[in-house]
Parts: C-alpha cells; sequence; structure tokens
C-alpha cells in the first residue's frame, strides 16, 4: 500500500505550483528511471484537447481523479494541454509527473499514445494509463478503451423512436476511427428501429488540430445545417464542439443527444438541458478512478482494459424525465441493450 498522505491543502497547490513549473523547463531525458521514492504522491492526468471544463471527456477523468484523491488521500494532479503542442511536449508532461513520483500517470485521449510509449519506456517502476487508445503495448501500460459503438446503437434507437421527420443527424468532431464507432453504432441503431429513418451525417475536421474537438461554432452551424434539412435529433460526438450542437439544438426545438457524460445534468448547460433527450456515456471516471485504485493495491491493470454494456462502463443516461417515463422506449431499449450483451446483436464499428 502507499503511504497515505497528510498534505494540507496549502501544500497540494505549493505541488501543484512546482509541477507547472516543471512541466515547462527540462527535458524528459533529465528524468531518472526510477522515479521518486516519497510514496505520497498518486494519481496524475494529463488533458486532452479542450481541458478541463469540456462538460464531457476531460471533467469525466477529473471526476475520477476527485475521487482517488478523496479515498486514497494522496497528493493529485492534473495538467493542460497547450496550443500546437508535440507529442515530445506530451512525453516531457508525462516524464515530469513520473519523476515528480506521481503513480499513475494517464494521458486522456488517443493523442497520447506516443507520449505515453516513450514515457513508459522511461519509468518502468510507474503505471501508465491511455484513454480511447489500444496500441500502447508495454508491462506498465492500461490502455483504457470503450465499446462506443454500444452505446451509440442505443442512442441510434433512442433517436429513432424520438425522431417525426424520418431524419435524424450525427455530427463528429474529427474524421478518425474512433469517432467513426460513434457514427457506425449510431446509425445501426437508428436503421434497425426505424429502416424508414435517414440519418445526416458531418465530421467538422479531418484533424483534431484544427479544432473539431474544441470549436462550438463548428458544431453548431453543422447542427443548424442538418436541422435545415429536417433533422429533429441531431447527436454530437464532438468533444467541447457538442455544446454548440445542443445549443442549435435549443434554439430550434428539436432534439440532441450528448456524449460521454451525462450533459443533460452538467451545469453549464443547464439552459440547454430540456433540449437534451439522454448522452450516450462512457464511464471514463470510472476507469480513471479504477486504474489508481489498482495502483493503490499494489496489483497494477495493464494491457487492454474495455469498458461496455455488459460492464455497465458504456449506458445512455436517464437524468431527462421525458425520457426516463417513455416506457415505450424504455423497453424498446432495454430490448436492444439484452440482445447485445447476449450477443445477438453485433454492432459495427465502422
Amino acid at each position: 500500500m502507499r503511504r497515505i498522505s497528510r498534505i494540507t491543502v496549502a501544500g497540494a497547490a505549493t505541488a501543484s505550483l512546482a509541477l507547472a513549473l516543471s512541466a515547462c523547463g527540462g527535458t524528459s531525458t533529465e528524468a531518472s528511471s526510477e522515479g521518486s521514492k516519497g510514496g505520497d504522491k498518486g494519481l496524475a492526468i494529463a488533458y486532452d484537447v479542450g481541458g478541463k471544463g469540456d462538460q464531457s471527456f476531460n471533467d469525466a477523468a477529473y471526476a475520477g481523479l476527485e475521487k482517488a484523491k478523496k479515498d486514497f488521500g494522496y497528493t493529485t494532479a492534473d495538467v493542460e494541454p497547450t496550443d500546437g503542442e508535440t507529442d515530445a511536449d506530451k512525453e516531457q508532461r508525462l516524464a515530469s509527473l513520473a519523476k515528480q513520483g506521481y503513480n499513475p500517470v494517464i494521458g486522456v485521449g488517443y493523442a497520447y499514445a506516443a507520449a505515453v510509449k516513450g514515457a513508459a519506456e522511461k519509468f518502468p517502476n510507474t503505471t501508465f494509463g491511455i484513454v480511447d487508445d489500444s496500441t500502447v503495448e508495454a508491462k506498465n501500460v492500461a490502455d483504457l478503451v470503450f465499446s462506443e459503438e454500444e452505446a451509440s446503437y442505443l442512442a441510434g434507437v433512442a433517436a429513432a423512436k424520438s425522431t417525426k421527420t424520418n431524419t435524424v443527424g450525427f455530427v463528429g468532431g474529427v474524421d478518425i476511427p474512433l469517432i467513426h464507432k460513434f457514427q457506425a453504432g449510431f446509425e445501426q441503431g437508428v436503421k434497425d428501429t426505424n429502416p424508414k429513418a435517414k440519418v445526416l451525417t458531418q465530421y467538422l475536421t479531418q484533424t483534431a488540430e484544427e479544432g473539431g474537438f474544441s470549436s462550438p461554432d463548428k458544431g453548431k452551424s453543422a447542427a443548424e445545417g442538418q436541422i435545415e434539412k429536417k433533422a429533429d435529433v441531431v447527436y454530437a460526438a464532438a468533444g467541447v464542439s457538442g455544446q454548440g450542437v445542443i445549443e442549435a439544438a435549443a434554439a430550434n426545438k428539436v432534439w440532441a443527444i450528448g456524449v460521454d457524460s451525462d450533459q443533460y445534468s452538467q451545469e453549464a448547460l443547464a439552459k440547454y438541458k430540456d433540449s437534451i433527450l439522454t448522452s450516450a456515456m462512457k464511464d471514463v471516471a470510472k476507469a480513471v478512478y479504477n486504474l489508481a485504485k489498482s495502483v493503490e493495491d499494489g496489483k497494477p491493470e495493464t494491457g487492454i482494459v474495455r469498458g461496455d454494456l455488459k460492464s455497465g462502463e458504456v449506458s445512455l443516461s436517464n437524468s431527462n424525465p421525458k425520457f426516463a417515463d417513455n416506457a415505450e422506449l424504455q423497453e424498446a431499449l432495454k430490448t436492444a441493450k439484452e440482445k447485445i450483451v447476449s450477443g445477438e446483436i453485433k454492432v459495427k464499428t465502422s
């Protein structure tokens, strides 16, 4: 077991300042391969594009960090990305965290793949995690991945049962395989439920650097275009850009389906919540917390760690009463979920 820290809030703030300074200066090659032996530092996360406050993916990771901090009583750290950063910058950030003795260290998002691989080689005694990537193979790395297509299938069922125009929309942040999983599951769920329904699809950018996950204005414009073509349910898998999709749905009095977190319940989106039918969630918070707990228990998770409908780590939110109280819709979702879990329905990933 790791020694429990009794560092005060002021001490934690000092540690955070030291972290920020060290992340800005020095290089990863200066780090010892052993890491700190202090034993009072725990989970550290490095955010993806959009950073903390995205009301989605990154905030879910932060929730996992906060729970670990409360349960294990140790010092934690969370670090923001910078504009235009390279893989080397990301690796230096992770290495800096490991050098200071944080364990585990998690890169939030597939963009950290190269950085996690490099940092894990330099710090073999530190457990690293990466969310949404399964390509890093190392004895001290956990690939925290999800069957997003399964929750998206259920989102498709919800959209198909809720549309009055037989037209629904999908807005993807960046045209990459990860987001193709969301699209594939959603389209399959729609078509299996209502073969007459049409799915309009648009990706905001080809790369994350172009702002596909961080531009609410792009999301809003895409959703408005689909709504003009009669889409009355729009599902966004687009990070911060999805906030623009939700805003457009609310302005036009159609349904939006959120992603990653329960966006109906998020304070920043409260004025739009009556237009958020449901959210296709993946429990990034639980995955992050579970990795921290495994390290705390002395049995670190490694390899591919997958969350799916069966494990309960992907799901649809039930917060909107109009969604939760729709008996016909809930029955359709229950049937679809049972068939996915049993293997009767094979959900596509592309």
